[in-house]
């Protein structure tokens, strides 16, 4: 397999400079309207992508050793060429999809993703901010590897995708073509995944592809303004907190937990998931003594 470059790496010039363009044109041109910059958002969201750099490469070793031994095991290869390459692509595009909605409603894996979604901004800078937890991604694409795709290209299709979400992250754009808007993600239903408000939630989870969400269910058009943050908001620009929030609040609800099976739903079930109240059984009524 041959070297694949780091195309997530080689893009931060861009994304610095295209980061700029749209702070510039907020500036000139300002939307009543769009949430537009913080500059304290801004900072934490570029302080969470390049702590996620360092992160990620400490999380990539027992990744990496994983997935070896599991491509080491098959006896399946897709060979590297220039049909398999958009293939490849389209199916990492396919587990991702599964992949964003499982950390959208399994609540450990939540706690991992929350960190993208706690900005109340929506620019380029919140692509930027990604979590340092991103370990919990990789049993979602074990199966590509078993099918035969080798680490590297599965990591290159990886960045690929990372790349192309960063242009969706933004207000200045407000509609792509019908055709384009009907395949691919774009800034509108990407604005949809970023909203708070109830009818938003949990939506348009794809990739590239907002295909996958018009398959399975998921798929919501943007109509209204979106108010972006989460349900609850943290109200901290405190990297570490951002990073780390959800994780203390699971492991304040398991310690509060009353049984075993709530435990299991405080952790396994979905972020907003609360045990079903019950209620004692009414004392039976006493017969009364017939009259004599």
């Amino acid at each position: 397999m041959p070297n694949l470059p780091d195309v997530v790496l080689w893009s931060i010039p861009a994304f610095v400079l295209l980061a700029a363009i749209e702070m510039v044109s907020v500036r000139i041109h300002p939307d009543e309207d769009a949430e537009g910059y913080d500059a304290k958002d801004a900072a934490t969201s570029v302080g969470m992508g390049f702590g996620s750099l360092f992160f990620d490469f400490l999380w990539k070793i027992p990744i990496v050793a994983i997935y070896s031994a599991v491509y080491a095991l098959t006896p399946l290869r897709v060979p590297l060429l220039w049909w398999t390459v958009p293939l490849m692509l389209l199916a990492q595009d396919f587990f991702y999809y599964w992949s964003h909605r499982g950390h959208h409603v399994i609540r450990i894996l939540w706690a991992c993703h929350v960190v993208h979604h706690s900005s109340r901004k929506f620019n380029l800078t919140t692509a930027l901010r990604q979590p340092w937890t991103s370990v919990t991604s990789w049993p979602f694409y074990v199966p590509l590897v078993a099918a035969g795709v080798h680490p590297a290209a599965l990591a290159f299709c990886s960045s690929v995708n990372l790349v192309y979400q960063f242009w969706i992250h933004t207000e200045r754009i407000d509609k792509m073509p019908r055709w384009f808007e009907f395949v691919l993600n774009t800034p509108s239903h990407h604005r949809v995944h970023h909203a708070s408000q109830g009818g938003y939630l949990d939506r348009n989870f794809g990739g590239i592809l907002i295909l996958w969400d018009r398959l399975f269910g998921s798929f919501v058009a943007e109509t209204v303004r979106p108010l972006y943050g989460l349900t609850k908001n943290i109200g901290t620009y405190n990297p570490l907190t951002v990073a780390t929030h959800e994780y203390v609040a699971i492991a304040r609800d398991f310690r509060a937990a009353s049984s075993w099976g709530e435990r299991a739903g405080r952790v396994f079930r979905g972020p907003g998931w609360q045990p079903v109240a019950t209620t004692p059984l009414a004392a039976a009524p006493v017969a009364e003594e017939p009259a004599t």
